[in-house]
């Protein structure tokens, strides 16, 4: 292992500008994993990280040394606790970043399986918690339009929770490139004149789409959409958070899958 002790040090110096910009993250291709439950998630997927970052303090962890001990010594950095306190945007964290490259996957050709499509979905949160919810219910592919939030973006990431790695994530892909590969009926969810989720079919394939938080589903998929669904609020709200939403409607499906597969 190495040490690095001066914020002048060329690494550090690409790491702090990793770490202070999501568009700096876009460009270079990487990502920044920091905590222990994204490390050990990114290697029991992906293998060895381009380096991991510890500082003094973690290594007195019983958890991240375990985690440590799985990398190279190579791809190893200790940094005092005040220099990774400019790295991280984890309040009380153990202290752990790895620094990897962004897992791309190829745009299939069709797609006939259940799917989820983040139509313009702008709250890191948000997309970080419907792939997390997504990965949970099984499915396999997470398309992203152009105008949803940057899916490995370290917020994105933090909320997805290891969702990353269990997901075939596609980002920027036009409405009109992925609508001429979908064989499964395009789905959304509308709040007026739609029939209620409980009383649908959702026991085959669909393509979910998921709209922005203000402007909702964009006029290329309503135009497309097979099925359109309205999630029952017997309290009187308006209307669900979009990872609400979007997780009540993927488990709703699971649940008539797994009663259909019992019949």
């Amino acid at each position: 292992m190495k040490s690095i002790t001066s914020r002048d040090n060329p690494l550090y110096k690409r790491l702090k500008a990793l770490a202070g910009s999501t568009a700096q993250q876009r460009r270079s291709a990487h990502a920044l994993l920091e905590g222990l439950h994204l490390a050990s998630a990114y290697l029991d997927a992906a293998g060895q990280p381009e380096t991991c970052v510890v500082t003094e303090g973690a290594l007195t962890h019983e958890e991240a040394r375990d985690i440590v001990a799985r990398i190279e010594d190579k791809r190893v950095i200790v940094l005092p606790d005040a220099l990774f306190g400019q790295l991280s945007s984890v309040v009380h964290g153990v202290g752990m970043l790895l620094l990897v490259d962004k897992i791309d996957a190829e745009l299939p050709a069709r797609v006939a399986e259940t799917c989820v499509i983040l139509d313009g979905v702008q709250d890191a949160g948000n997309v970080g918690s419907i792939l997390r919810s997504a990965a949970a219910a099984g499915i396999t592919r997470v398309f992203c339009a152009p105008g949803t939030a940057y899916a490995w973006s370290s917020k994105v990431l933090r909320s997805g929770m290891g969702a990353h790695f269990l997901l075939d994530i596609f980002e920027d892909v036009a409405p009109a490139d992925l609508l001429a590969r979908l064989d499964a009926p395009v789905t959304i969810t509308d709040s007026h004149g739609a029939v209620a989720l409980y009383d649908c079919d959702l026991s085959g394939p669909l393509a979910w789409v998921f709209g922005n938080e203000g402007a909702g589903v964009s006029q290329v998929w309503r135009d497309a959409v097979t099925h359109r669904v309205t999630i029952p609020q017997p309290g009187g709200m308006e209307s669900l958070n979009v990872a609400a939403a979007a997780a009540v409607c993927l488990f709703e499906q699971c649940r008539q899958q797994r009663l259909s597969a019992n019949q």
